[in-house]
């Protein structure tokens, strides 16, 4: 008796302590329980993302990485594209690049061509995209008319164009039965002019996409400002200098980095209009043309995988600059969770 009486006041004891304990662990168990959902939702957001992200991930590192690291490995060759490479010559070839006064001069090209399609394009595009944002007959027929010769394919508008271009071509028959025969010149051979005359032939392909870019911002801008601004007393020019221009910045930097990017990489147009040996008397060669005729067409591939990546890492770093300084508050604006 004495024994099931201590036993029951133990048990007792035990469940008066008891609540103290539960108490305690009903306290903890929402906060460990939210941090457990926490951590499945992190899992499931890192599984969703893998799978998402997992195939272009694969095919970049294919098509991008491999060859990218690829052509790094081979320009430290003397390599003939054929069989394994043997004749190691460290860095010699990129010594020769970067000192090479025909790499410099192509450079100056680039550099060129980027300088004028911004200047070139740019205005007239904003100019277009604002004409072509107004209410006038036929502006469906005019967006599709500048838009049509950036769907065309480079080989055509390079042919078209390198044909009706010669010394005895459309353009200059045409401004002799004009009347306007003492502007008739060498479009493609003249060294003066052959710059010009690819930005022309590349304004007039590309300037449909940057329109159709500002048409698309201009879009997105409250047509509530500029009727309040009218209200107000600004004049047309005074609202698209205070008011338009500004929100339309977001587009325009990534039209501008668009552009510099294809600059730097320019290739087919040249290509195929004054090919790789022309190209360089007429002054319009470009490093990708460079490239193409020191790499490829010399049978030196080690050479020519040198230059790729000298012209890989210029854009890299032109990119990384860009995306630094032009458009860190667009990136900023969009990224507004990793902000706060």
């Amino acid at each position: 008796m004495s024994n099931t009486l201590g036993a029951d006041t133990a048990t007792g004891r035990q469940s008066q302590g008891t609540p103290g304990v539960g108490g305690a662990a009903e306290s903890a168990s929402p906060a460990s329980l939210r941090a457990a959902a926490r951590r499945r939702g992190r899992a499931k957001m890192r599984l969703e993302i893998a799978l998402l992200s997992g195939p272009a991930i694969i095919v970049f590192l294919a098509f991008v990485i491999f060859p990218v690291a690829l052509a790094a490995f081979y320009g430290f060759y003397r390599w003939h594209g054929y069989g394994a490479p043997t004749d190691w010559v460290g860095l010699n070839n990129y010594k020769l690049i970067l000192t090479d006064p025909a790499f410099q001069q192509v450079l100056w090209h680039n550099g060129l061509i980027l300088v004028l399609s911004l200047v070139i394009q740019g205005p007239l595009a904003i100019t277009l995209a604002l004409l072509l944002n107004q209410k006038i007959r036929g502006r469906s027929i005019i967006r599709v008319l500048i838009f049509v010769p950036y769907v065309i394919s480079e080989v055509i508008v390079g042919t078209g164009w390198s044909l009706m271009l010669q010394s005895s071509g459309a353009v200059n028959d045409l401004l002799q039965h004009m009347g306007l025969g003492f502007l008739q010149a060498e479009w493609l051979s003249n060294p003066k002019l052959a710059i010009w005359t690819l930005m022309g032939i590349i304004s007039w392909k590309y300037i449909g996409f940057a329109v159709i870019l500002m048409l698309a911002g201009l879009q997105s801008i409250p047509e509530e400002l500029s009727e309040a601004a009218q209200i107000d007393g600004a004049s047309y020019w005074q609202i698209q200098r205070r008011i338009t221009l500004p929100l339309l910045g977001p587009t325009i930097r990534i039209w501008a980095f668009l552009s510099i990017i294809g600059s730097l990489q320019l290739f087919d147009l040249v290509y195929i209009i004054w090919g790789p040996y022309v190209a360089g008397t007429a002054g319009t060669s470009t490093m990708a043309i460079y490239m193409v005729a020191q790499g490829r067409n010399a049978g030196n591939y080690g050479y020519g995988s040198a230059i790729a990546v000298v012209m890989f890492l210029i854009s890299l770093i032109v990119a990384l600059i860009y995306q630094r300084f032009v458009l860190r508050r667009d990136l900023r604006g969009a990224v507004t969770e990793g902000a706060a």
